[in-house]
């Protein structure tokens, strides 16, 4: 569905896109994780034929990006990061308007949108400026999906969504994919990343692994603990001193590390009581996703 050869990106003299290479098959529900500036929206951009590589080539659904790029608009979706539709128009004038843009009809298409529409349904005479942040989602996707299309591009869809709504919207997704939908996401939160069938991990502008989520963080290889304790940030700070310990990151309420050479250190809570510490926990979890981002990141920072 897409093949994107080593795609890079320049603005000015910063790079948002630095050899990207990878495949996404058709039906596909693929993730692009990583945080801000780490290049989603730019490949995105150039994925839906919006922005011109500098170097490398791009193919979706077996046409170039860039010579075919008025017929792949015709079969692409595209949900930007931000609110996009217009504020003052009702939900159903968004989305009749999106329609006659494409040259369809609601009705002809109504199948399509019918599971998520009919959650905004009642509101559809309502400005869209109005609408709580799901329900904007919602109607946005809807407007993305009007004129059938083969592949939906969706930047950080649920970003600022709360819980109830994220966990619809995905749903919404998989419903999707099962009608031969090819589903090009991504987002933020790592809950979400876990129910793509594959991720890739981006950082400024580097693909950092590309594999099935469970596949990434089986290949952790390293015992990981977590530590808690009463003064968060002097323990962030006492755990990087000690030359035991390998590396630590924050993760809510508590702090997450690995040992030099995976080798538990069975004095380290000693330590930490001497330092001062109180309350400590400390116990041996299983790696995320979020934990195996971090450590490929600094892998790819001592690399250069």
């Amino acid at each position: 569905m897409i093949t994107s050869d080593n795609i890079s990106k320049k603005f000015g003299s910063i790079t948002a896109l630095d050899g990207v290479t990878l495949n996404i098959g058709k039906s596909e529900l693929f993730g692009l994780i990583g945080p801000d500036g780490a290049g989603k929206t730019t490949f995105f951009r150039i994925v839906t034929t919006l922005l011109l590589p500098d170097t490398g080539t791009m193919t979706v659904m077996g046409h170039d990006t860039i010579n075919d790029y008025l017929l792949l608009r015709r079969n692409i979706g595209y949900m930007p990061g931000r609110f996009s539709l217009y504020q003052d128009l009702s939900v159903e004038e968004n989305l009749n308007f999106y329609a006659t843009v494409f040259g369809t009809t609601v009705k002809q298409n109504y199948h399509l949108i019918k599971n998520i529409y009919s959650h905004i349904e009642p509101f559809r005479k309502r400005p869209a400026g109005k609408l709580s942040g799901g329900m904007k989602q919602k109607l946005a996707l809807c407007c993305a999906l009007i004129h059938a299309p083969d592949l939906i591009v969706l930047d950080e869809p649920t970003t600022g969504v709360d819980a109830v709504s994220r966990a619809e919207f995905w749903e919404m997704l998989k419903a999707l994919q099962k009608e031969g939908i090819t589903i090009l996401v991504s987002t933020p939160y790592m809950d979400e990343a876990i129910l793509c069938d594959r991720v890739a991990l981006i950082q400024k502008g580097r693909i950092l692994d590309i594999d099935k989520p469970a596949t990434i963080i089986a290949g952790f290889g390293k015992k990981m603990y977590a530590v808690s304790g009463k003064d968060k940030y002097k323990l962030i700070q006492d755990l990087r001193c000690d030359p035991s310990v390998e590396s630590v990151n924050p993760f809510g309420d508590s702090v997450h590390i690995t040992f030099t050479g995976d080798r538990f250190d069975s004095t380290i809570a000693g330590k930490l009581e001497k330092a001062g510490h109180q309350d400590l926990r400390i116990k041996e979890i299983e790696p995320g996703i979020e934990d195996v981002f971090l450590e490929l990141m600094t892998v790819s920072e001592n690399d250069k």
